[in-house]
């Protein structure tokens, strides 16, 4: 595309709907069937545009990758999404910025001033909006769409560590061979469940609408939305393009209504802007200025 703005845009909105695109595919096959087919095939596309493997030394930490980001990743938001509404998860995917700002506190000593700490307050305070609905009793903790949410949540987290340990191998063999590296050791690594479990067999009775929502997934939310994303990245300020992460709840919101039909309490669509409103103030707040005796303490 030629507007790298424009394209960094598009692979949002591929990923905002992925997650109504998915919750459509599961009700016709296994979580397994439609992680392993998405990650496969997007695999092949982008390997078939990137036109090279990635080198042997490098495969190692693809591996690690490819297990984080996308078995244990994928496998956490396609179970959770049997549970609970593509809406909430849309929200809850919002936070992983903050768990970002966390592990970077804890593995370089960032730290944290009181507009940071509010900002965490207030999106994990969103979070327990939407994962509850308003309600504090201990029964929310018996709903299925409860441990649902909590999934979505645990992936947020597992998320922000995948970017840590990618971190590196990016830098090193550039964003399209790193990204279709992992994916393929990730689909290799479910190929023994899809087998297990005869996912082949499913394939077959996918509907017409089920087979369009798989392809999207896998071409265009894991092949072209990471070749769009990484494309914009190379001509435009990492901060500008970062900041269109804020619209993925808000297209999986209107996608969710749209596709979908779901419907949700005001409650939600509070701690939805609530969770957005934290990680804006944690991700924005200005950072402290230290003394030259501070600093050299720090260090």
């Amino acid at each position: 595309m030629r507007s790298p703005r424009f394209a960094a845009f598009v692979a949002i909105v591929f990923w905002g709907v992925s997650f109504v695109a998915t919750k459509a595919v599961l009700r016709e096959v296994s979580p397994v069937t439609i992680i392993f087919s998405r990650f496969a095939i997007g695999a092949l596309v982008l390997l078939a545009i990137v036109r090279t493997l990635p080198p042997r030394h490098a495969w190692p930490q693809l591996a690690l990758m490819g297990f984080v980001g996308v078995f244990i990743h994928q496998m956490l938001q396609s179970y959770a999404l049997t549970m609970t509404t593509a809406t909430n998860t849309g929200w809850l995917i919002g936070l992983t910025p903050v768990w970002s700002a966390v592990i970077a506190a804890i593995a370089v000593r960032e730290r944290f001033n009181a507009g940071k700490i509010a900002g965490l307050a207030i999106g994990f305070a969103g979070a327990m909006l939407v994962v509850t609905k308003g309600d504090f009793s201990a029964a929310v903790f018996g709903r299925p769409s409860t441990f649902g949410d909590l999934l979505i949540l645990i992936s947020t987290f597992n998320w922000a560590i995948y970017s840590v340990l990618g971190h590196a191998t990016i830098r090193e063999l550039g964003p399209r061979r790193a990204t279709s590296g992992a994916m393929l050791f990730g689909a290799l690594m479910l190929a023994p469940f899809f087998v297990a479990q005869r996912g082949w067999r499913e394939l077959p009775a996918l509907s017409g609408p089920g087979w369009l929502a798989l392809l999207f997934l896998a071409v265009g939310c894991s092949a072209l939305g990471y070749l769009f994303w990484y494309g914009a990245l190379e001509t435009i300020e990492v901060s500008r393009v970062a900041a269109l992460l804020y619209l993925e709840p808000l297209v999986t919101f209107a996608a969710a209504a749209l596709l979908l039909g779901e419907r949700v309490s005001g409650l939600v669509i509070v701690g939805g802007l609530l969770v957005l409103a934290g990680v804006l103030i944690a991700q924005y707040a200005p950072v402290p200025v230290s003394t030259p005796v501070a600093s050299e303490e720090s260090t």
